[in-house]
């Protein structure tokens, strides 16, 4: 049935794909704008609480659209051919160009490694992924009364996306992160969608090149979580990319960016930062466009930007009228929610959050300072060869100026949010920085090689098309130039991407050993009909590796397989007090054994106490355990 399901949702995919290319959309925005589209219906149907009827109607419609577009294609009238006398169509096949045929087979190749992969990370256990367990159990989205969730005030723009993903292609960890990579892969797509002249392998070759270097920003989280630090900036790259294209068709490109922006804002909280900063981009656009001053090109763009915002908005009701905003969260922006959530900070703490930020924000050893230094000082120079090559006209240095000051207002952004939403006790260790940082730094550095790639295409001497191929470049020398950065971008692409893919492989071989597995061995992973959460109160012994029982990281990966709200974790037991402890519970579980744990379960309860359920039993004078196994 699945295997129905899945490709009932895949051909849902081509029929709002081939419902696009009929409107004229350049393939290369389709696949985002597709699953944006459909990230926006579902979190839509979410909000008023219509999920799973909302999936099956998106679903149908996609299917029903498939149908008539092909029925409509096959039906059209033929047309006889003016030599031969055959009838024939008039519309041409659709061939694959090089560049899409090689990006095909290395998305096949990371599906093909991702399939492998489970969930690690510490957030999609305390949020991402349990958010989506509930809404998959339940059909809806969480409520303040949901106890496994701590923080209710997330967006739920990608977890919507996955739970129609994961209502047909299954519930598996796998299908998860293959659903939000599917989300990461169109949004790359879309950002090459910025060519024109596509005979131009350079232009290709040279962008690759550049995405690649993406990824290494990514290092900490990879794109084998739920994680959605990297999302952020790799669909503001895509909406910039479709803001450049259609240029002169700014209606259009305000169309085609609402879904995508609408979709963005509600991917994380900052998402309506990101999502900002290519509006902005869009307006730029449309005052510097010569027909700016139609009205109604004018409001149609301003109409469509305004309405983006409306998933924003309705996150904001959804929140207000459940509850879940008198709820202290971890991160408020009302004044008073701070002050009386204890965010509120002395003047001695706000001067170490200002000390702290300052040294972690220009320390060269991290990735993001090493990004930005990189990446201004080569800029500048290349801005400097260009400048005194009277041939080239290049609009490098203004987009180095425009997203150096959007680089420090977002800084000054993180920092504000230290100070007056995070609690102290994060905000002093600069809780998710790195992530914070390697975000805009991502969107940095991919804005600069997208401007590049504009003015290297505006660079030739002649546009595709204008000569005969063979008479294409100046001279021979500047065509063998041509060929050998070709060869020299493809290879530096090719290496990166081939380290992501080792690196990808080397965390999927050492599973076995995280934690989360040896969780999994356990307990499984539970998924109990209608959503029904075990209330059973469970202790937990294991090892304080790494702090993963003091940090939480234990109790949250528990909770999670078990869907049980009520764990606990302990490393080490008190024999005077082991009874007391264990009347508070009703079932211990062993994950970690060692020997004086071993020992003191079998001098007081005689069980062997390896790894497995105790279910603890309770009399005026005594607790038993009964040893139960692994489930």
């Amino acid at each position: 049935m699945i295997i129905v399901t899945t490709i009932a949702m895949i051909l849902s995919y081509f029929g709002y794909g081939a419902a696009a290319r009929m409107l004229h959309v350049h393939k290369e925005f389709i696949p985002i704008l597709v699953l944006s589209s459909i990230g926006c219906a579902t979190y839509i149907c979410g909000i008023f609480n219509q999920l799973e009827t909302g999936s099956f109607t998106i679903l149908a419609v996609g299917l029903a659209l498939l149908l008539i577009i092909v029925a409509w294609r096959y039906a059209r009238p033929l047309t006889r051919g003016k030599t031969d006398g055959h009838v024939r169509r008039t519309s041409k096949p659709w061939l694959p160009s090089l560049f899409d045929t090689l990006f095909v087979i290395g998305i096949i190749c990371f599906v093909f490694l991702l399939h492998s992969s489970r969930l690690v990370h510490y957030d999609n256990f305390s949020h991402w992924a349990i958010a989506l367990k509930e809404m998959l159990l339940t059909n809806a989205f969480p409520t303040v009364h949901s106890e496994l969730i701590s923080f209710l005030n997330y967006p739920l723009g990608t977890t919507s996306f996955l739970y129609y993903v994961c209502s047909f292609a299954g519930h598996s960890q796998a299908v998860m992160i293959l659903g939000q990579s599917m989300l990461i892969f169109a949004a790359f797509y879309a950002v090459f969608g910025i060519i024109e002249q596509q005979k131009r392998f350079l232009l290709y070759a040279f962008l690759a090149c550049g995405c690649s270097i993406l990824s290494i920003f990514n290092i900490t989280i990879r794109i084998n979580t739920l994680l959605v630090d990297f999302i952020l900036p790799v669909l503001t790259l895509a909406i910039l990319a479709i803001a450049y294209r259609y240029g002169d068709h700014l209606v259009t490109a305000s169309a085609i960016i609402a879904p995508i922006a609408a979709f963005l804002m509600i991917v994380k909280v900052t998402g309506i930062v990101f999502a900002s900063i290519a509006l902005l981009y869009l307006l730029q656009r449309l005052l510097t466009n010569k027909r700016w001053k139609s009205w109604a090109n004018c409001v149609a763009v301003l109409g469509f930007s305004a309405a983006s915002f409306c998933t924003y908005a309705l996150w904001q009701w959804h929140l207000k009228i459940t509850g879940i905003a008198a709820l202290s969260q971890k991160f408020s922006s009302n004044a008073t929610d701070v002050a009386s959530g204890g965010s509120a900070k002395t003047g001695a703490q706000i001067h170490h959050i200002i000390t702290a930020f300052t040294q972690a924000s220009l320390d060269l050893n991290t990735r993001a300072a090493q990004g930005i230094l990189a990446a201004n000082i080569i800029a500048i120079v290349v801005c400097l060869i260009v400048a005194f090559t009277r041939a080239w006209r290049w609009n490098l240095w203004k987009c180095l100026i425009a997203t150096d000051i959007v680089l420090a207002l977002y800084y000054v952004g993180i920092l504000a949010l230290y100070i007056y939403s995070m609690p102290q006790s994060e905000a002093q260790n600069l809780a998710g920085f790195d992530r914070y940082s390697n975000s805009i730094v991502v969107l940095f550095v991919g804005a600069l090689f997208m401007c590049a790639t504009i003015d290297i295409e505006r660079s030739f001497r002649f546009r595709v098309g204008e000569v005969p191929a063979y008479r294409s470049f100046k001279t021979f020398a500047t065509k063998n130039l041509y060929q050998q950065a070709v060869v020299a971008c493809t290879a530096i692409a090719l290496s990166i991407l081939l380290s992501e893919y080792n690196g990808l492989s080397s965390i999927i071989k050492a599973y076995p050993t995280t934690l989360p597995a040896t969780v999994s061995q356990v307990t499984a992973d539970a998924w109990p009909k209608h959503g029904a959460v075990d209330t059973t109160k469970y202790l937990i012994y294991g090892h304080d590796t790494d702090g993963q029982a003091t940090d939480y990281y234990m109790q949250y990966v528990v909770k999670y397989y078990l869907y049980a709200p009520h764990v606990d974790a302990i490393v080490k037991f008190y024999e005077p007090n082991m009874d007391n402890l264990l009347r508070k519970y009703q079932y211990l579980v062993v994950l970690q054994t060692d020997s004086t744990e071993m020992r003191l379960l079998q001098r007081h309860y005689g069980v062997s106490g390896s790894t497995g359920f105790y279910r603890i039993v309770k009399s005026h004078n005594a607790i038993t355990l009964v040893a139960e196994g692994i489930r």
